[in-house]
């Protein structure tokens, strides 16, 4: 399964790697306006059109409406691709999982994605090796509705992770200026997400699946000071995860991941601190006496007439 918009770059490279690996291959496109359709069919794979709202409403609107007569689904985004390795590894998995072997428990596969940003490979900063949960069980796979950026998939059930790499490389015309548009309306959303959302920290997730130290990691984030939070994660990424050694291109990809996004992120969040404050605050209106509940406790008593 795969979800599409104006993706016509990326999406052969995607479909290409897929051959022989799936069944039926579903493309849900949310109204391209390029050659993204007629490629996806000159594949082979059954197009689906729905409005997109947000990464988590499409999936689940996919896995509840396509017509999948498989047990497992391999839920990928346009960029990316299987390496061959990855390839033989899903095929194993899933051949294993049918006919009792070592994965027939298991309910999810982690994927280890390979970031290449601009044509280069970010292999520090803390970015490889970086495990998704992309293979699963449609049965047991469940989505946090909660999360209006980072789109995770969840299962109920083993997890393991396969070998080979995941490769996500965006090849879109104009790259930087559509991931910072991107980023612009992430930046807008993840603010609103870690000012609403309250969660209590387990010392066990850093014990469990990759994404339960992921949401670990995001907890701790939460409470530190905004403004602050930028310099410190450029930091432990560009120097302390030895991100400067992915060169030219990476400075710029954790400059701007790392820092610049981050940044982004505080100001929104200050910015909605604010407008619930101004919210919070009394309207005082000049010549108007308080409200009476406000004044009954001074208000002169029969007796003192």
């Amino acid at each position: 399964m795969i979800l599409t918009f104006n993706e016509e770059r990326n999406l052969p490279a995607c479909l290409e790697s897929l051959a022989g690996v799936a069944d039926r291959v579903f493309v849900v496109d949310s109204g391209s306006t390029d050659r993204t359709v007629s490629i996806a069919t000159e594949f082979g794979a059954e197009v689906f059109t729905h409005p997109f709202e947000n990464h988590v409403r499409q999936w689940q609107w996919a896995l509840a409406s396509l017509p999948i007569h498989t047990p497992w689904v391999l839920a990928l985004d346009a960029d990316q691709s299987l390496t061959a390795e990855l390839r033989a590894s899903i095929e194993s998995a899933v051949a294993q999982s049918q006919s009792g072997g070592a994965d027939a428990g298991h309910a999810g596969f982690y994927l280890n994605r390979r970031q290449v940003f601009r044509g280069r490979w970010i292999r520090h900063g803390g970015y490889y090796p970086k495990y998704l949960l992309k293979l699963f069980r449609r049965d047991a796979v469940r989505l946090d509705e909660n999360d209006l950026v980072d789109h995770h998939f969840y299962v109920d059930g083993a997890t393991a992770t396969l070998a080979g790499d995941l490769i996500e490389n965006n090849q879109n015309e104009n790259e930087m200026s559509v991931w910072i548009a991107k980023h612009n309306r992430y930046a807008v959303l993840q603010a609103r997400d870690e000012e609403v959302r309250i969660v209590q920290a387990g010392l066990d997730a850093a014990f469990g699946s990759p994404d339960d130290r992921t949401r670990l990691q995001k907890r701790v984030w939460q409470r530190f000071p905004l403004y602050l939070r930028p310099f410190g994660y450029f930091f432990y990424r560009y120097v302390l995860r030895l991100g400067f050694l992915d060169g030219k291109q990476g400075f710029i990809f954790h400059f701007m991941q790392a820092f610049w996004y981050r940044l982004l992120v505080d100001i929104n969040r200050d910015e909605l601190r604010a407008a619930a404050a101004r919210l919070r605050e009394p309207i005082e209106t000049p010549g108007v006496q308080p409200h009476a509940e406000q004044s009954m406790d001074t208000a002169p008593s029969a007796a003192d007439k």
